[in-house]
């Protein structure tokens, strides 16, 4: 029998145990970097999961400003976890992950960000701001309407910046925290600051949306532009059409251009936030830090904007682990290296 056969033939529930003990046969012993603050276990690779990738059914809930789209899995009495996609990117990003994890007996939700999908605003009054602090509301209103008091959240681009900043500033509300790419959150004084010229480069779309040309070409070319940028940020993933038309579809909903240009303005000055968040975000300008069990991920060929591990080690404040996930795994780490990601939320939640 192949290899490939005998994965198909163990299910997803014996292969999640296969894959937690692959792991623990890898040695991931802790090793310090000097002078860094830094937890570092050696590098993972895991077998990649033979599924679908797709999801079967949603669920619509109203929480705080939104109508809110989202999948649900796993046994509602287990431990809850939030799964948080980035752009341009959707759910389905955690297509393999939900399942491994709720077999793992977890309560799983994957919501969409406003703006993507069936995610919808209940009053057409509300800003349609796009700025990070925004989506960590979203977030902890969803935990309410859900009558979820504690959840692990979990993430990637600008999911894991929500991640980072609801583990930040609700701490009594996470268990515990994975977060691609570290420690992502920032302010519009951060934004002030100029990058060495080959930083700056990897951000041209920040300034593209800077303009209304930028804007009238994302609204015109979203599907293309996300595309571009899958395959940028993953130079290695070989994704197949069938898999960004599924996440593309998300992209068609009537706020998503506001959002994005939002988002990327704001970031650079050029547009206001919503006054009524005013006040978490001068929480967010101090860069607090995350006190919160935490397990970073990067992966080893991500083309997408990101720092060094050292250079944010220092802002989890409680037990932390960074790993780096190897084999050509890009920025969608969840979509890309499911089993690392999941392993990470299991034990990060153990914590």
């Amino acid at each position: 029998m192949t290899e490939k056969a005998r994965l198909n033939f163990l299910g997803r529930r014996r292969f999640l145990e296969v894959a937690t003990s692959a792991l623990a046969a890898t040695q991931l012993i802790p090793v310090r970097v000097a002078n860094a603050g830094l937890v570092l276990d050696e590098p993972i690779q895991l077998a990649q999961f033979e599924g679908t990738g797709s999801f079967t059914s949603l669920k619509q809930i109203d929480a705080g400003v939104l109508d809110v789209g989202y999948v649900e899995a796993g046994p509602i009495d287990g431990p809850a976890v939030i799964l948080l996609h980035g752009w341009p990117y959707d759910i389905h990003s955690f297509g393999e992950v939900t399942p491994r994890l709720a077999s793992a007996g977890f309560h799983v939700i994957v919501p969409y960000a406003r703006g993507y999908g069936p995610t919808s605003f209940l009053s057409k009054e509300t800003p349609r701001t796009g700025q990070p602090s925004a989506l960590a509301v979203d977030t902890i209103a969803l935990m309410d309407a859900l009558n979820i008091k504690k959840a692990t959240v979990a993430g990637f681009d600008w999911g894991a910046r929500t991640a980072d900043i609801v583990a930040a500033l609700w701490p009594d509300r996470v268990k515990g925290l994975v977060s691609v790419s570290g420690y992502l959150i920032g302010s519009q004084e951060a934004g002030k600051m100029p990058l060495p010229p080959k930083a700056e480069l990897q951000w041209w779309y920040q300034y593209y949306f800077a303009t209304e040309r930028g804007r009238e070409g994302y609204a015109k070319y979203r599907r293309e532009f996300a595309e571009l940028i899958w395959k940028l940020a993953s130079p290695k993933w070989q994704f197949d059409d069938a898999t960004f038309a599924r996440s593309a579809a998300a992209f068609d909903n009537p706020d998503h251009v506001d959002i994005v240009i939002h988002n990327y303005r704001w970031r650079l000055g050029l547009a206001q936030g919503d006054p009524g968040l005013d006040e978490l975000e001068a929480k967010l300008e101090a860069a607090p830090q995350v006190a919160v069990p935490a397990i970073t991920l990067e992966g080893d060929e991500n083309g997408a904007p990101h720092r060094d591990p050292a250079a944010y080690a220092k802002k989890f404040s409680g037990k932390y682990l960074h790993r780096l996930v190897k084999g050509g795994v890009g920025h969608n780490l969840p979509q890309e290296a499911p089993a690392a990601f999941a392993q990470a939320v299991i034990d990060v939640s153990k914590s």
